[in-house]
């Protein structure tokens, strides 16, 4: 039971959820648990941050042990997860205060924010503004992004399994299509997330150790249409097929995504259908291949069935480190990733301040990418690999999956109501 002196804790989810984004929220609140002297009750907030300004919380402490245990192979936000970017400081400090208000009502002194970039500005101005406000508060920020874009960690919980639902699924694509080439299909277009950067799209690139032919289309890379053309033209010629994983934020050189080929709407805005069917669209006009494609969408980061393993502990890792910081006095920081070998694969856990972590995304590097633009390097398939390695099957029962769903019991407010800007 927690102790008369303990404080609470607040944790939320936020952004888009991945297959492991709930390992992490299993870490913080088992690890929580260890320390009823130092923390009491861990609240959720319900749909991530918007669950803190409307004083919608969950008291998990309703949750028995094996629910929250499950948590670690179930996949999407256990608690409710939102796109809600608070404003800057000055532009809407009513949020701010209010979420010092909550926490101050529910006494809550540690504040765990499990998201991307911008979750970790939103967490290092709460930070501040708790300072500015004397109320003392630790913000620690719980990474999570499949894009693999936050800086100074090795990798995003989050990334792994994606990369691995991207390799196995242009890996089987692939053979599919090569088994159908002679007679039918001999293009396979595949759209993965990753707006400003490659990470995901690169994964798609080890199937060439396969023997796939394959073209990969970074955000890095400016698209050229006729080199591209020429490229899988060229591997149609020699292999008979050619897959083709294309970034969501491929674009052309004046920076208009590959979507935007002139169509406007109604009132005149760009018209965006996806980079895959423009980029197949491509292919049956110029090379006359017949061609599939298929966007991955919420199946690549929702695939909690072939999770990646490295992944999976890493997530869950992530989240317990979180509490250990906090616990240790620190406050505005993300816990972070260190690997110290490839092969082994081997890491270390540090911890990097979150001033240098807000609003900073990190891209593939250019060594990363072949010379021409279209593959990854052996440098880039050393990283790739151990981070995809590994299963974590959930258990199974009539065939699916067995996921668990939180009763998730709200905690009384205190408050008065407060509307959204």
């Amino acid at each position: 039971m927690p102790t008369p002196h303990a404080l609470n804790a607040f944790y939320a989810q936020s952004g888009g959820v991945t297959s492991v984004i709930n390992a992490s929220a299993c870490g913080v609140i088992e690890t929580a648990r260890k320390h009823p002297d130092r923390i009491g009750t861990l609240y959720a907030g319900r749909n991530g941050i918007i669950g803190a300004l409307t004083e919608d919380l969950i008291d998990t402490s309703t949750e028995p042990a094996e629910a929250i245990a499950a948590l670690r192979s179930t996949p999407s936000g256990a608690f409710g997860s939102c796109r809600y970017k608070l404003k800057s400081l000055e532009k809407n400090q009513r949020e701010y205060e209010r979420l010092i208000e909550v926490f101050k009502a529910h006494g809550i002194g540690y504040f765990f924010y499990n998201g991307g970039g911008d979750s970790a500005d939103t967490c290092f101005k709460v930070s501040q503004l708790s300072q500015s406000m004397g109320y003392p508060l630790q913000a620690i920020h719980v990474p999570k992004t499949i894009d693999n874009d936050l800086p100074l960690t090795d990798c995003c919980p989050g990334f792994g399994s994606v990369a691995k639902y991207v390799a196995v699924s242009t890996l089987e694509a692939s053979f599919d299509v090569r088994s159908m080439a002679a007679t039918s299909t001999k293009v396979f277009v595949l759209e993965v997330m990753g707006r400003h950067a490659g990470w995901i799209a690169a994964a798609g690139g080890l199937v060439a150790d396969h023997g796939i032919p394959v073209v990969v289309l970074f955000p890095e890379i400016e698209f050229d249409a006729a080199r591209f053309l020429a490229r899988v033209d060229a591997l149609v010629q020699q292999h008979g097929y050619c897959s083709v994983v294309v970034s969501e934020g491929c674009h052309h050189p004046d920076g208009t995504f590959l979507a935007e080929q002139g169509a406007r709407d109604a009132f005149g805005h760009a018209q965006l259908g996806g980079a895959a069917p423009v980029v197949a669209q491509m292919v049956k006009e110029a090379l006359g291949h017949k061609f599939h494609w298929a966007v991955a969408d919420y199946l690549q980061r929702a695939a909690r069935h072939i999770a990646s393993a490295t992944d999976v502990k890493q997530a869950y890792e992530l989240g317990q480190r979180a509490v250990e910081l906090a616990l240790e006095g620190r406050n505005a920081v993300m816990p972070t990733i260190e690997r110290t070998s490839d092969v082994p694969y081997a890491y270390t856990l540090g911890a990097a301040p979150l001033e240098s972590v807000a609003n900073v995304e990190k891209p593939m590097p250019r060594d990363f990418i072949s010379d021409d633009g279209y593959g990854i390097t052996e440098k880039c398939r050393r990283y790739l690999l151990p981070l995809i390695a590994g299963e974590d099957y959930p258990a199974y029962k009539d065939g699916l999956p067995v996921y668990a769903t939180l009763r998730n019991v709200a905690v009384p407010k205190k408050l008065p109501a407060f509307a959204l800007a």
